[in-house]
């Protein structure tokens, strides 16, 4: 078995208010609909904290600093590629809110997170935002279907 594999790298970003409130981001794209946190894909030669700045602030029109990585969420699709979402949390950001083509974006009240429409995963993948001790999210296939761990 090799040491290298084909990867895609990703980002999603919790953004807070500092009263309660995360930014969220209703998804327009029909393979990923519903709220989720901003992100997007890493850029070749590009860092993942430049990158995650410049996908916030493309999607949402906000400037994120201070940023903190809490968490890895990462599989294997069928193709052989690991796809690895880099999550980040922060409530430092400057600029103003707008909305992009991915979606609406917009403050909610944390606590209402959990019922609003989600994207798929993102009732999972908000424990490692939001737990301490945890930070990866992986899933494997068994028997034709997948199987999440926490750790």
């Amino acid at each position: 078995m090799g040491r290298t594999e084909t990867v895609i790298f990703t980002n999603m970003c919790m953004v807070t208010d500092g009263g309660g409130n995360v930014l969220v981001q209703d998804r327009v794209d029909p393979d990923w609909q519903g709220a989720a946190f901003p992100g997007g894909h890493v850029e070749q030669g590009e860092s993942f904290t430049d990158a995650v700045i410049r996908e916030v602030y493309e999607e949402t029109g906000l400037t994120v600093s201070r940023l903190t990585l809490c968490g890895i969420k990462d599989w294997t699709r069928d193709d052989g590629t690991r796809y690895m979402v880099l999550c980040y949390k922060t409530g430092s950001f400057s600029g103003k809110l707008t909305s992009s083509d991915e979606g609406e974006v917009r403050w909610v009240p944390l606590r209402e997170l959990p019922e609003m429409r989600l994207a798929e995963g993102m009732e999972n993948v908000l424990r490692l935002f939001m737990e301490d001790g945890l930070s990866e999210q992986f899933f494997y296939k068994q028997n034709d279907r997948w199987v999440e761990v926490l750790k």
